[in-house]
């Protein structure tokens, strides 16, 4: 019995390995988008290039009172590339915000009409402006959800519709990023 859980222990030592690594603070926006350390990966991270990325954003989580991990998501990705080299000046984010996703992106005062607590979100859409970041929410969308400009974070841009900002985006070579 000894032999055959030997092999078992090797099969799951990276695992074990991989598992205990921690996540830290990032140096573009400490406060979210926590990251992990890669060492030696064997797919470099050229830090020559631009790294034009749009987020595809149309969904939100059920609880309200937390942040939307997808806005999250593009703090990480800033993160981890300044971590691996990558200027700021070569990091260009946007986010395309649609569907349920609209409501995460409301100020202060629509959010805690609608959910009775403050936006989460606020200080991540606060810190990834503060980065460059552009936020453009679907206006049909907003015109469906009866959103007005009002209605949110005043560092948001409305579109004509998220197709027409995905399309437009990637036209000038912005690489999507959907889940």
């Amino acid at each position: 019995m000894k032999n055959t859980i030997v092999p078992y222990i090797f099969i799951l030592l990276p695992v074990f390995i991989f598992a205990q690594q921690k996540s830290k603070h990032g140096k573009i926006i400490h406060d979210f988008g926590k990251i992990y350390t890669v060492k030696n990966p064997d797919f470099k991270t050229n830090s020559e290039q631009n790294l034009k990325a749009v987020f595809d954003i149309g969904r939100t989580f059920k609880d309200s009172s937390k942040i939307n991990p997808l806005f999250n998501t593009a703090a990480r990705y800033l993160n981890m590339h300044f971590d691996a080299g990558v200027t700021l000046d070569k990091l260009n984010v946007v986010l395309v915000i649609h569907g349920s996703a609209a409501n995460d992106i409301l100020n202060n005062t629509a959010y805690k009409t609608k959910y009775n607590v403050t936006n989460p979100n606020t200080p991540l859409i606060e810190a990834l402006v503060k980065q460059g970041v552009q936020l453009i929410l679907c206006g049909q969308t907003a015109a469906h959800r009866n959103i007005s400009k009002k209605d949110i974070h005043p560092e948001i841009k409305i579109a004509l519709s998220a197709m027409t900002a995905l399309v437009q985006l990637q036209n000038e070579n912005y690489r999507l990023i959907n889940f």
